[in-house]
């Protein structure tokens, strides 16, 4: 199986679509993704995701299907500068950079400032609607290992940290540690695929990350709507 995640254009955040290069973006995408043996095509309620996917489906004439779990993460913590509550990644190194937990895929959850949000809800909520989608391919998620194999090639139109957090749920490894170390820029795609052994179990090796080779392709340079380089202190 292979699950090819795509992260929507350069957004316009104000009206919840893309800019005018964030349109140029999903065109250049479209073209590659139509090329591709692609079965199924599962995408975020929000509008920036729907007008990514729109030229895809456009030229095949199909419809994706909507998760509402597929929106933006929406973990919040208390801000350790404002105290008003605040997006849980993308936060200074120096505020989780020596504190071991963060980067432990069982105790990331556990400081203070975690804990004390709704990050773990959302995490909880966003790996149930993982295991859920599998099952309709015949994939049982156990500890860490999958069960049962499919030859179906999927793509969700989502977000930023959605997409890396489904790909540190997949692939065992801290959400935590994933939203400060792992960039995906807009229209990325990032691929991972089923490897099965003898004894039927499987896991998800990642093909390929943050793939903008469309955009080169068009001559479209990345965008850098991924970054925020001015942390309040």
């Amino acid at each position: 199986m292979k699950i090819i995640i795509v992260r929507h254009g350069e957004p316009d955040y104000s009206i919840d679509s893309l800019t005018q290069k964030g349109w140029r973006e999903a065109e250049l995408l479209s073209q590659r993704l139509v090329k591709m043996p692609i079965d199924d095509f599962y995408c975020s309620p929000l509008g920036r995701a729907r007008d990514t996917a729109k030229p895809t489906m456009e030229k095949l004439g199909r419809e994706p299907e909507i998760l509402p779990w597929l929106q933006e993460f929406r973990g919040r913590v208390t801000s350790p500068f404002t105290g008003d509550q605040r997006i849980c990644w993308d936060l200074p190194p120096y505020v989780w950079g020596n504190d071991d937990r963060y980067f432990d895929p069982k105790r990331w959850h556990e400081p203070d400032l975690l804990a004390q949000g709704n990050a773990k809800e959302i995490w909880d909520e966003t790996c149930a609607g993982v295991d859920e989608l599998l099952e309709r391919y015949g994939i049982r998620h156990e500890g860490h290992l999958f069960y049962g194999d499919s030859d179906k090639t999927i793509v969700l139109f989502c977000h930023f940290v959605l997409g890396i957090t489904v790909l540190a749920y997949l692939t065992g490894l801290s959400p935590f540690a994933v939203w400060h170390n792992f960039c995906l820029a807009p229209t990325s795609m990032t691929m991972l695929a089923t490897e099965s052994d003898s004894k039927g179990s499987s896991h998800f090796r990642t093909m390929y990350i943050g793939d903008i080779s469309h955009l080169y392709a068009g001559n479209e340079e990345m965008s850098l709507m991924a970054f925020y380089p001015e942390f309040e202190d």
